[in-house]
């Protein structure tokens, strides 16, 4: 630039050689003026205008108000050429605000260049969204940056900052960006691949940071990005799949790998077993690389960075892990360690543990360090010292840790004491055993409230709390809270006293009478401001009630406050005065100046000024110091609000562990909606195809559970009392593979019925083959909605698509043998409804014109009931029954009969059950094959 404009350059050699400001702002002043002359004669190509709005931008960043060259600078948005088009956006980025209505006339230029082939241009517009992005900007352009982010012809590097961009919108205005809507597209990036894969990488370290922004407020619709995190760090962990130049000091990209393992803190722990054994792997492979430090610093900083989040992931997934107890013995180490940036992040760490663990013994070995850690030369591992104390104190070393805070109270930093107090405040008042008091400065207001309200309801504290108060009072130099206190809590605060209200119970004692406390109280108000002397007005209209013979004093004090220019001050004295004398025979005033009633129990607003001291962050913590008490109640209060993961069962029986499932011969296609699991619950599939496959499957164990030209989904299943298994082979028909591939199962009933997956699914499907996934299934209790697989996958567009799973309570039923006496002997003792389901439905007759037996057969023993022979005199009529096995509520037995009418072509059913549930659910799926028309 500097080359080719050397009227710029001259101009920068001009103000760099002035000598004083005056003559700077002389040359510049000039310089304005001939540029707005030349803009106001017009006639200038691409090239002056450059040039002169190069002028203005560096005019600009000198600090000088800069009122010319907007329009030009939007006109060099749209050139052609790239040097122009470079200026306009920089003077766009640096000359105009986020509401500035330059901006409505460049929208139009930046989605041109959004869209456009050429790289470069897709870049300089992401760059000024990112920079300006208003709350129209991003309405007009947000779905043209995720375009950008997820089209399959973007650049790597264009892809990045698309990202980037988004993160950047949606932090600023997350209500324009349709996050739900988009959540699988942009999960699914997170398994980028492409021939550069170093690239590659760094577009899923963007993707991961927008997901981490996305997911906090979206838990449910990008639940789906759980297993994704585990399999990308089990890859680069365990299977070191990553670049060379993503190694760094030869640790594996650990600007990924933190950002992961912090994702998966913001959900609950995943119960499925193969996804909880991968990474239980890769957290202990983490901790095993960092047992012992190397001489690298470098090193040991991207190790450190990586374990401390795989240790909080540890502990968020199971303080009473092995790996919990490793972490323990590290993290002694590292509040010891020499190194300031180490004991800080051991100390945040172990705080996160006594946060969250049930047993502190772990922690409590280490007292002694952590005590002398308040007295660090780092004010910042001070603080975190402060978080862990407060958070490992229970009531074995709440004396100690308690007068150690105490102690270190009167030389703490001015910066700490406020917070000291407050925590020292809540710690007592939880695990207190006696009356003491100390006053401080640093006292805030809900200390002062939570005092106030602890008197008021204990009894036996009052009159103690009173002669404390009054002794307080008689030093020199006294807290204004303190004498807020002594006459009457805060405004906030309902209207409680501690002298006023608890005097008149010392007033008999030498040194407290009556006359004694109004004179030391009141010879504090001169040095307080006017809202504390309103306050104490209101003391002193209680002590007219209970104290008459100081009335008269108490009389002239309102009085003079009658005529004081504070309206506040004025009011109250005005009120206070007239009812103060009134006749002595009048019940108004003892009415009014009645002694409080103890307050509501409610939560402690300590507590509350703590939470808002820490404050919220972009980072939703799942956690907060102050125990583990503390934490299982802020989960209660949060329980609903956020998406968890896919229950399942822990493992699968033994006699299926050698099952054959050998492949059915099916291969596999889709092309649906990309929005299946937008909303958290994926909504099914349907068509008469898919219906007639998922109700064949629903009496057969394998078969076709869905195909379209890109995919086939086919199914074979075994069950063994309340345990099945499942093998979903899905089948790649095109001639390219299928990448980012992602399946997920979701159970409406989990507490019914657990389904997990054997392994993490792949991510990839390559052309014209077929892979197979294991579901292990457990039925718990009685359930009536099937599981719903939900596939997604790249394949020149993305693919989603939702199916039923063939998983029916008829699954888990075992065949049982009845004679004919036998069999009529429970029918007549289960009885008739509400445990009898009979239904008269219409039937098809086979070709012949005659009841089709074999199909019915079919039917009744697909659903594992036992057809009985020789029960029913009527040779069509089938009679069946079964058992069925739950984990939970053991096992329910059924029985069966099927009543076809050729004549009528009707068929009558009839199911009974001990479980009318049971019997409804039998009748329903029965009824559903015996009715289908033949294919």
């Amino acid at each position: 630039m500097a080359t080719s404009m050397r009227g710029l350059t001259q101009f920068i050699a001009d103000i760099r050689g002035a000598r004083v400001r005056e003559l700077e702002e002389k040359r510049i002043n000039k310089e304005m003026a001939n540029i707005r002359k030349k803009f106001k004669d017009g006639n200038l190509d691409g090239y002056q205008k450059k040039k002169y709005v190069a002028k203005i931008i560096f005019t600009y960043i000198l600090g000088y108000k800069v009122d010319v060259g907007h329009m030009e600078a939007v006109n060099l948005i749209s050139s052609s050429k790239y040097s122009e088009k470079q200026i306009g956006y920089l003077a766009m980025t640096l000359l105009m605000h986020e509401n500035s209505d330059f901006l409505r006339l460049v929208v139009n230029s930046i989605r041109k260049d959004l869209d456009s082939n050429n790289e470069v241009d897709n870049c300089l517009a992401l760059h000024a969204i990112a920079n300006v992005g208003g709350s129209e900007m991003a309405e007009a352009l947000a779905n043209d940056v995720h375009r950008l982010l997820i089209s399959p012809t973007s650049q790597s590097f264009v892809k990045k900052k698309a990202a980037l961009t988004l993160l950047r919108l949606y932090r600023k205005h997350p209500d324009v960006i349709p996050a739900a809507e988009w959540a699988l597209r942009i999960v699914s990036i997170m398994d980028d691949h492409d021939l550069a894969y170093r690239v590659s990488q760094g577009v899923v370290i963007c993707v991961t940071s927008l997901v981490m922004a996305l997911a906090q407020d979206h838990l449910d619709a990008y639940a789906v990005c759980y297993t994704k995190a585990v399999d990308r760090l089990h890859r680069l962990v365990i299977g070191h799949e990553y670049a060379a130049t993503y190694a760094y000091y030869k640790v594996p990209s650990p600007w990924l790998q933190v950002k992961l393992l912090r994702l998966l803190q913001y959900y609950p722990p995943s119960e499925d077993p193969s996804i909880r054994s991968v990474l239980y792997q890769v957290l202990q492979t983490i901790m095993n690389n960092c047992a012992e430090p190397s001489r690298n610093v470098q090193h040991n900083n991207a190790q450190h960075a990586v374990l401390f989040e795989a240790i909080s992931l540890a502990i968020h997934l199971d303080t009473n892990s092995p790996l919990v107890g490793t972490a323990a013995v590290l993290l002694a180490r590292f509040i010891s360690s020499k190194e300031t940036n180490v004991r800080y992040l051991g100390l945040d760490t172990m705080a996160h543990l006594a946060a969250r663990a049930d047993s502190l013994d772990a922690i409590k070995k280490h007292q002694t360090t952590i005590i002398l850690s308040l007295r660090d030369k780092d004010i910042s591992v001070r603080r975190r010292a402060l978080d862990l104390l407060y958070s490992m104190c229970d009531v074995d070393n709440s004396e100690v840790i308690v007068g150690e805070l105490l102690r270190y109270l009167k030389v703490a930093d001015y910066a700490l004491r406020e917070e000291m107090v407050l925590k020292i405040a809540i710690l007592t008042e939880k695990y207190a055993t006696s009356y003491k008091c100390a006053a401080g400065d640093h006292v805030g207001d809900e200390v002062w409230y939570r005092v106030v309200q602890i008197v008021t309801n204990t009894e036996d504290l009052q009159e103690y709390a009173a002669k404390v108060v009054f002794e307080h009072l008689k030093a020199p130099s006294t807290h204004e809270s303190l004498v807020k206190v002594g006459g009457k809590c805060l405004l906030r605060m309902p209207r409680r006293y501690i002298l006023g209200e608890y005097g008149h119970l010392i007033a008999n004692e030498p040194g407290y009478s009556p006359i004694e406390q109004f004179q030391l109280l009141h010879s504090k108000s001169q040095f307080c401001i006017a809202p504390t002397r309103s306050l104490l007005l209101t003391t002193y209209i209680k002590w007219v009630n209970v104290f008459p013979e100081i009335k008269p004093q108490l009389l002239n004090i309102f009085d003079r406050y009658r005529h004081v220019l504070d309206a506040e001050l004025q009011q109250r004295a005005c009120e206070f005065y007239t009812l103060a004398s009134r006749p002595e025979d009048d019940d108004f005033l003892p009415s009014v100046c009645e002694e409080m009633p103890p307050f509501p129990p409610r939560v402690s607003a300590l507590l509350g000024r703590l939470d808002r001291k820490h404050g919220d962050t972009e980072d939703k913590r799942t956690w907060v110091h102050g125990g583990k008490e503390a934490n299982v109640e802020r989960n209660a209060i949060r329980k609903g609000e956020g998406g968890g993961q896919a229950n399942g069962a822990e493992s699968i029986m033994d006699s299926l562990a050698g099952l054959d499932l050998s492949s059915p011969g099916v291969s596999a296609s889709q092309g649906h909606d990309a929005s299946a699991l937008a909303q958290g619950v994926p909504r099914p599939a349907v068509g008469p195809n898919i219906d007639q496959w998922f109700d064949k499957l629903l009496y057969s164990s394998e078969g076709v559970l869905y195909e379209d030209v890109q995919i086939q989904v086919g199914i074979k299943s075994r069950y063994q009392g309340h345990m099945g298994q499942v093998a979903v082979y899905l089948g790649n028909k095109v001639p390219s593979p299928l990448t980012s591939f992602t399946a997920a199962v979701h159970v409406p009933e989990p507490d019914a019925l657990s389904v997990t997956f054997a392994k993490i699914p792949p991510s990839t499907i390559d052309s014209r083959s077929q892979l197979q996934q294991l579901l292990n299934i457990e039925c718990k209790k009685i359930f009536t909605q099937p599981p719903i697989l939900t596939i997604s996958f790249l394949s020149g567009s993305h693919q989603a698509v939702s199916l039923r799973l063939p998983i029916v309570i008829t699954k888990f039923f075992e065949h049982v043998k009845l004679g004919q006496a036998d069999f009529f002997e429970r029918w007549k003792l289960i009885g008739g409804p509400p445990r009898e389901a009979q239904s008269v439905f219409p039937i098809t007759l086979d070709a012949a014109g005659q009841l089709d037996l074999p199909k019915q057969s079919k039917v009744v023993s697909g659903h594992r009931l036992n057809i009985l022979e020789n029960i029913d005199p009527n040779p069509s009529n089938l009679v069946a029954g079964g058992v069925l096995h739950t984990s939970v509520d053991g096992k329910v037995g059924c029985l069966l009969r099927v009543e076809p009418n050729r004549e009528a072509k009707l068929c009558r059913l009839t199911c009974r059950s001990t479980s009318e549930e049971v019997a409804a659910e039998v009748l329903k799926l029965v009824q559903k094959g015996l009715a289908a028309k033949p294919n």
